[in-house]
């Protein structure tokens, strides 16, 4: 009976045991479907609450378990970087207040570098120095045009590293000085030049041979407009009577510049340029006056001209019949909006789809000049006058005119 007893009180606790088992097991699943219940609620009710629960308990988890210091400033700006980029569109992006600031004083033909303009040597994967800006710090250090820019505050980049080089001429954070390493005629050359306020000069000008003008177009910023009419007129006084409008390497800008600027060409009442918003609802923006430039002119672009230099060279292609030399265009046929937040950051979202006159597409498809003229080192033809043919093609073609 003792043996029957003992085991009765032995079953009576593995019994107790599983039960206890069970109610454990039952409150962790129940805790994961009311988890999950919540999250759906959620989700199914607001996106933005699910999304503020949810970075919410990864918070929490962090805070627990995390064991280094965090920088939740930094995190926070990042979460909304990365919630932006989730719609998928490469021009559309959150801006942080530095940024913005950046963005104005880049818009406003003014930034905080040396004032160099670089470019990419694909044939050896260097970073080319193709322009250096007139009165800047790079100018007065000695550099020029031609140089290869090797490293930056000790560090090598490489041609593809193009974008990384150029934001570390610009960042003050780490002090006035920067110090660059350029390769010239085989010889290092060590230089410590100063970061500060450089004015960029958007237009550049000179009369050729035969009575030539040549105008180019580094940017579309305030006042470019401006400065291309003042200096076709100066031209215009030299006795220029032919023109060739040079948008190689401008990556856009303002398009209500470059329209002004087509203002000076299309005849009064033509297209310049057709535009598409989310609703697909269509405008077309016109010439306003009669045109001032009448001469003969062609037009230079090559893959790196983009948006509003697009926006300029299909205009003034379906308006005036104008030939265009050198390699299709990048393809950017989207306009972005700029929208500052009350903490002074922002957002660039892209709202228009552009076309040309002739109601063409750019987007993703680039402009295809009349005459293709393909540069196997474009870089270093673009700061030696003598190796540049695609000028040379140009000038041939502006000559036949």
């Amino acid at each position: 009976m003792k043996n029957i007893e003992g085991n009765n009180d032995n079953n009576k606790a593995s019994g107790a045991l599983k039960i206890i088992i069970a109610v454990f097991i039952t409150a962790v699943v129940t805790y994961f479907i009311t988890t999950t219940c919540v999250f759906k609620k959620y989700l199914n009710s607001s996106n933005a609450s699910y999304l503020s629960t949810k970075l919410g308990i990864i918070k929490q988890r962090l805070d627990k378990a995390y064991i280094y210091d965090m920088d939740e400033n930094k995190m926070i700006e990042n979460a909304i970087k990365g919630y932006v980029s989730g719609v998928g569109d490469e021009y559309t992006e959150y801006l942080t207040t530095d940024e913005m600031k950046a963005l104005i004083e880049n818009t406003a033909g003014k930034y905080v570098g040396i004032g160099v303009y670089l470019a990419e040597n694909k044939a050896d994967d260097t970073i080319v120095i193709i322009g250096v800006i007139e009165g800047s710090p790079a100018e007065e250090a000695g550099i020029k045009a031609g140089d290869i820019l090797k490293s930056v505050n000790g560090i090598d980049y490489t041609g593809k590293k193009l974008t990384e080089a150029s934001n570390l001429l610009k960042d003050k954070n780490d002090g006035n000085q920067v110090k660059v390493v350029i390769v010239r005629d085989s010889e290092e050359i060590e230089l410590s030049v100063e970061r500060r306020n450089v004015r960029i000069k958007a237009v550049t000008s000179e009369l050729k041979e035969g009575n030539i003008g040549y105008i180019k177009v580094s940017t579309f910023n305030e006042g470019t407009a401006d400065e291309f009419k003042n200096v076709y007129e100066e031209l215009n006084k030299q006795g220029a009577s032919k023109l060739i409008i040079d948008l190689r390497n401008n990556g856009g800008g303002l398009v209500s510049e470059s329209l002004k600027i087509a203002d000076l060409m299309v005849p009064k009442g033509n297209t310049m340029l057709i535009t598409s918003n989310k609703e697909n609802k269509e405008k077309q923006e016109k010439a306003s006056k009669d045109p001032i430039i009448t001469v003969p002119v062609v037009i230079l672009i090559n893959e790196n001209s983009a948006s509003a230099s697009e926006i300029l060279a299909g205009c003034l292609k379906d308006n005036c019949n104008y030939k265009i030399v050198g390699t299709k265009s990048y393809g950017k046929g989207v306009i972005q909006t700029i929208l500052s937040l009350p903490d002074s950051s922002g957002i660039k979202i892209t709202t228009d789809e552009y076309f040309t006159p002739n109601h063409n597409t750019i987007n993703k498809v680039g402009i295809k000049p009349d005459i293709e003229v393909v540069v196997e080192d474009e870089a270093s033809s673009l700061y030696s006058k003598d190796n540049d043919i695609q000028l040379k093609r140009a000038i041939e073609e502006i000559k036949a005119n």
